[in-house]
């Protein structure tokens, strides 16, 4: 017996749109299907916009599902864009009606941390983006968004840069996200959904000089117009120090948890205790402290300490003495060791925590993904999505 259309819409809602996380049919992507007399299924498929970036994945997964059905060579697939109505309704379905809002609020599943420093240079960008795709490969869905905007990173430790179009060869550029009429699909990397300022300009070395007011409205609208979608996570990576950019983050996310990161030496501590001082003031919660660039392992077993050593017990203790009544001590979540292959995976844009997860510095990392993923917040108190019909 030939194929039915039935039996093709049930293959394509096996295939995910990359960018977007949902299958193709829920996103009404997926238009005629037919199967013909000599059992060839055609199908057409409308995709969000012109240049679509994930149109040859979505072609090529389509055409697989299709061809577990109707065999191989069988599948003939009619590639179209949505009409104007249709992106519409499509992005009407994603964020709903009426003004925009942000979604992750206090009483959202999403946990929210914010991964902060008093200092610049401690590697927190780097941190960031490991613990991003460690927790992803635990299974979590999980978003970044990149607050530092003068000193943005994240795409490049990433992977997430291509050629810049017309000019010399090796001027990059980061990814730029997917716009679909006012909402924007933040590009995928390593099973993370990433945002950052980087992916509005035209190359890697662009530099942003922005003052209050605009970083302000930044972060608000990549904190409501970017569909990261249902997230189980959402990181943000803060510049440091305790700027317009972490008071702002401060007052749209209230509820945030804090991940302060240090490196050994004590004046870095004086430091870094300030950031996590700043965030209490703005109602967030100190989650732990990461101490980074803990020593160097050498040849014979011993290690070297570069920078010095307790640093990262001693920002705890601080911000232990001076926690809210009825909270408990702030811990020292991981102590991350000197690595050179952590560093050349951030330049390679290749997460040390994929590429070498046996690396002392991988195991570290992968030990506060640990700590993260197993500390789910509780619902007492919190309206859940759904009512009682």
């Amino acid at each position: 017996m030939p194929a039915t259309p039935e039996q093709l819409r049930e293959a394509l809602a096996r295939v995910i749109d990359p960018e977007i996380r949902k299958p193709i049919t829920e996103l009404d992507m997926v238009g005629a299907l037919s199967v013909d007399g000599a059992g060839r299924a055609h199908a057409v498929l409308k995709l969000t916009i012109i240049g679509c970036p994930a149109a040859r994945r979505i072609e090529d997964d389509a055409r697989s599902a299709l061809e577990a059905v109707v065999g191989a060579g069988n599948a003939e697939l009619e590639m179209a864009v949505m009409t104007v109505e249709e992106r519409k309704a499509l992005t009407t379905k994603l964020q709903g009606t009426g003004a925009r809002t942000m979604p992750f609020t206090a009483d959202a599943l999403t946990r929210v941390f914010a991964v902060t420093s008093g200092k610049g240079g401690v590697g927190k960008s780097t941190l960031t983006a490991n613990l991003a795709v460690a927790l992803a490969a635990k299974g979590l869905r999980v978003g970044l968004l990149d607050a530092d905007v003068y000193g943005f990173s994240i795409p490049a430790i990433l992977g997430l840069t291509e050629q810049v179009p017309g000019a010399a060869a090796g001027t990059m550029r980061a990814v730029k996200p997917t716009r679909v009429g006012e909402m924007i699909l933040p590009p995928v990397a390593h099973g993370v959904k990433v945002i950052s300022i980087g992916m509005f300009v035209e190359d890697a070395s662009a530099a942003v000089a922005w003052r209050g007011p605009m970083l302000h409205r930044t972060m608000t609208q990549f904190l409501t117009d970017v569909y990261f979608g249902d997230l189980d996570v959402l990181l943000l990576d803060l510049p440091p120090g305790t700027g317009d950019v972490a008071i702002s983050i401060g007052q749209l996310l209230p509820h945030a948890e804090v991940l302060v990161v240090t490196t050994p030496q004590p004046a870095a501590a004086d430091v870094a205790e300030r950031s996590g001082v700043v965030a209490r003031q703005t109602g967030q919660s100190v989650f732990g402290v990461i101490e980074n660039m803990a020593g160097l392992a050498q040849p014979d077993g011993s290690v070297l300490e570069l920078f010095g050593s307790g640093g990262g017990d001693e920002v705890a203790r601080r911000l232990s003495a001076s926690q809210p009544d009825g909270a408990g001590p702030v811990p020292v979540l991981a102590r991350i060791p000197l690595s050179i292959a952590l560093r050349v995976g951030g330049d390679a844009g290749e997460p040390i925590v994929l590429s070498d997860p046996a690396d002392p510095a991988s195991q570290a990392i992968l030990r506060v993904a640990d700590a993260v993923a197993g500390s789910g917040r509780g619902l007492a108190g919190r309206a859940l999505p759904f009512s009682v019909g």
